[in-house]
């Protein structure tokens, strides 16, 4: 049993040990520092590249021209504030959903936070508790750990006075206590943390994709540069003040400098959104993941249930047992569970007065065994625990049991044995003596969720410990119908029992490794897999789901390996988390198309300008100007990415999620890069009169061409903005009303050096511009139909849950 009751350090042995800095001083892993914030946002190679270019351009006296360099301010500002405000949501959330230990000390045992654990304090355990410090076991009882997290063995280790414990490990059976001997970075999961951090993007699609676009593009940017300053600087003869804003003006539409920002700010107000709904998100590709999920394994208690029980009936089935009996054994049973779990918990309460039995031996309950006792000497060997575990099934007890669980009740068993609790032979021989009812209640918003991921064709696999009959009428009533299956005639043999989760709908008598065996069998059919749980018995499958989701009463083990967290224990808040996925992959989608077609007809133009001025090195023809200087490429920008990307990121979006986001991006921006920068070339090429050109026909040339790229850029905008709603034509309509301004005011005409006065040039850029949008407008029409997705002008369904 236990090796005596350790006393706790006193007030002052705390102050000292706070004073020398021995304290469990873990590094957080919420967030980025502010400074790391500032750093990351301002100090960016899109940055570097846009601040090198803004220095070219001030050097020739030109600051119109530089007014893209308020790029490199917006993009770090609006990052920083947007990554401090998720920063301080994620920081206020892991607070509230930390695992607090249990410390023993002379003034008292408390739930304290794990940074004021210190050396050598006594720190009690039960099931499902983290162990947050490493340290030396002083008591324990029917202790077994699990060390899986930090070896990735599964197997409970049982733990005795003396032994050693990892922090990171968690307790799955048993109690027992253990003086801190590590804390801080010096403890062995703190060791492995160090580099942790929830606000990452790592391992998402979504990230991975853009950064393999950028990869792509820079591998263009740096032969397409080096073509455009060769020309611009030593074959146009324009002096060198003009042909540096002209080569300038070729490179800065290449950088697709809002795209990164656009995506970290899309999940960052994602984590806000869902922190207003007590969704503590601890590792951001979550939000993207469930978005994709199309299997979710819920488990039944905690989940499409209530925690709490009531004790509804306890039906004495033995002859010789008087219900007194009965309520003594099971009044003992309760007083005796030092960690007790909700079925005792509610037994207790039913139950409170103990008739104050001396226990002899004790086990605890176990997941994979379905039964806990106690030995009380004379009075006899008590188990209480799964009918269909301890009892025949053939037997008349079992099939009553069978009935009761039959109408969605919880049934246990109260039977004696002929041996201790505690030996080998346990449970031995058992004589049934009553059957205990529990009455669990459903969660009321357990069944709109429940249709929720129907309608979405997300497909949800009930699996629980409790009885399959029990569960399979839990799930009856929720609406979910599919055959219900008892998880000990699962098949071992990984395609079977692929098969097999393929055929069932409802689980039950699921142990922890089955659970575990249970996500990778539906992974191996290419699923990706949510898995939602409370209890230590869920923490390997929560471990290796794609998507672990743990609720904030569960145990601290499970809460440690999720990558979300609903606080509020609402199992209806991930139809949030799922809509919010999809207004982030569908935002970026949309987002991106704008940005990469940007850089495709910007390096399309950049190359055919290029390869023009090789041509007049070459063979002697006419020499070309860059059409656009800075100022141009900056105000196509405002209207036709800038500003509506900013608004289309933070959008509502319930799209389903798609695979393939690199090739469905590039699909969409090359052919419509294409068809702007060769429009825009062409326009031009009609306009310009070569090295005769005056000033004045240089700029109405340049007119001309930005008059066709800004057509053809906003019906880009136009195309992803669909399905349309009333606010994304006013977006629309907005960014070409704006232009239609900027060319109307003669100030601005000056200002931004455009004039479309010579009506000859100007129809050609119009005529031109209108050939491009019908040429985007065909070609989305005809991506449609090759990609076989369906084409819609108009959203006939609500954008999203909110």
């Amino acid at each position: 049993m236990t090796a005596g009751v350790a006393a706790g350090l006193s007030a002052d042995e705390v102050a000292a040990r706070i004073a020398d800095g021995k304290t469990n001083d873990v590094p957080t892993r919420a967030s980025r520092s502010v400074a790391e914030v500032v750093r990351a946002n301002v100090f960016t190679r899109i940055n570097a590249i846009l601040g090198v270019l803004l220095l070219i351009v001030l050097s020739t006296g030109s600051l119109i021209n530089g007014m893209f360099g308020l790029l490199i301010v917006a993009n770090s500002g609006i990052g920083i504030i947007q990554e401090l405000r998720a920063k301080k949501t994620l920081d206020n959330l892991a607070i509230v959903g930390q695992a607090k230990p249990t410390v023993r000390r002379q003034s008292g045992t408390n739930a304290l936070p794990p940074n004021e654990v210190v050396l050598d304090d006594i720190i009690e355990l039960g099931p499902g508790d983290q162990i947050v410090v490493d340290g030396e076991l002083l008591e324990a009882a029917n202790l077994e750990v699990d060390e899986s997290l930090l070896t990735g063995e599964a197997d409970a280790i049982a733990k005795h006075a003396g032994d050693t414990v990892m922090s990171g490990s968690f307790v799955v059976a048993g109690t027992g206590a253990y003086r801190a001997t590590k804390v801080g970075r010096e403890a062995y999961a703190a060791k492995l943390a160090e580099e942790a951090s929830k606000f990452t993007l790592v391992k998402s699609e979504l990230r991975s994709g853009i950064n393999k676009v950028l990869q792509f593009i820079t591998y263009l940017l740096w032969p397409t540069g080096l073509l455009v300053i060769y020309t611009q600087l030593f074959t146009t003869n324009a002096g060198w003040r003009d042909s540096v804003l002209r080569m300038v003006g070729a490179l800065v539409p290449m950088v697709p400098e809002g795209l990164v920002l656009m995506t970290s700010i899309a999940f960052a107000v994602g984590v806000i959104r869902l922190g207003r709904r007590q969704c503590l998100v601890q590792e951001l590709p979550a939000i993207e993941g469930l978005a994709r999920v199309d299997v979710v394994c819920a488990d039944k208690t905690g989940t499409l249930t209530e925690n709490g029980m009531r004790l509804a009936d306890v039906t004495p089935v033995g002859r010789d047992d008087t219900a007194h009996r009965v309520t003594d054994v099971l009044a003992s049973l309760a007083a005796d569970d030092p960690k007790p779990n909700a079925s005792m918990q509610a037994i207790a309460e039913a139950y409170p007065d103990a008739p104050g039995w001396t226990a002899t031996a004790a086990a605890p309950f176990k997941s994979a065994t379905k039964w806990s006792g106690v030995s009380y000497a004379e009075h006899g060997n008590w188990l209480i625990g799964a009918p269909d575990v301890l009892l025949d099934p053939e037997s008349a007890t079992a099939a009553q049991a069978e009935e009761i669980g039959a109408r969605g009740m919880r049934v246990l068993l109260l039977c004696a044995s002929d041996a201790p609790v505690d030996s080998p032979e346990a449970p031995g021989h058992v004589t049934p003596v009553a059957l205990v009812v529990l009455e669990q209640r459903v969660r009321p918003d357990a069944r709109d969720t429940l249709e929720y991921f129907a309608s979405q064709n997300v497909t949800v696999k009930v699996i629980s410990g409790d009885n399959a009959v029990s569960v399979g009428a839990v799930a009856a009533t929720l609406g979910l119908h599919g055959e219900t299956l008892d998880a000990r005639q699962l098949p071992s043999a990984p395609d079977a029992l692929a098969d097999t989760m393929d055929t069932y709908t409802t689980f039950g008598r699921v142990r922890p490794d089955q659970k575990r065996a249970m996500v990778h069998a539906l992974q191996s059919r290419d699923h990706t897999v949510a898995m939602t749980g409370d209890g230590v018995n869920d923490v390997l499958a929560l471990k290796d789901a794609d998507i672990g989701v743990a609720m904030g009463s569960g145990s601290p083990a499970s809460r440690a390996v999720a990558q979300i967290v609903l606080l509020d224990n609402k199992f209806a808040t991930l139809p949030y988390v799922v809509g919010e996925g999809r207004r982030v992959i569908g935002n970026i989608e949309r987002v991106s198309n704008l940005f990469l077609t940007k850089t495709v007809y910007s390096v399309l133009l950049a190359l055919l300008v290029g390869f023009a001025g090789l041509s007049h090195k070459l063979f002697g023809t006419a020499p070309l100007l860059f059409p656009f200087q800075p100022i141009h490429v900056t105000i196509a920008a405002w209207f036709t990415i800038g500003i509506p990307a900013f608004i289309l990121s933070l959008a509502p979006n319930n799209e389903r999620a798609h695979t393939g986001f690199v090739r469905r991006v590039m699909t969409s921006a090359l052919p419509s890069g294409v068809v702007v920068g060769v429009t825009t070339y062409a326009s031009y090429l009609i306009a310009y009169h070569g090295n005769s050109s005056t000033p004045a026909e240089q700029m109405q040339a340049s007119t001309a061409a930005l008059i066709t790229l800004l057509m053809g850029a906003v019906w880009v905008l136009a195309v992803v903005a669909r399905p349309y709603q009333w606010w994304r034509v006013a977006l629309v309509a907005t960014s070409g009303l704006a232009y239609v301004v900027i060319f109307a005011i003669p100030l601005a005409r000056k200002a931004f050096m455009i004039d479309p006065s010579n009506l000859e040039v100007t129809s050609t850029g119009l005529a031109l511009g209108l050939l491009s949008a019908g040429l985007i407008e065909a070609l989305w029409w005809v991506q449609g139909r090759v990609l076989g997705e369906r084409r819609t002008l108009w959203r006939t369904e609500p954008a999203v849950q909110d």
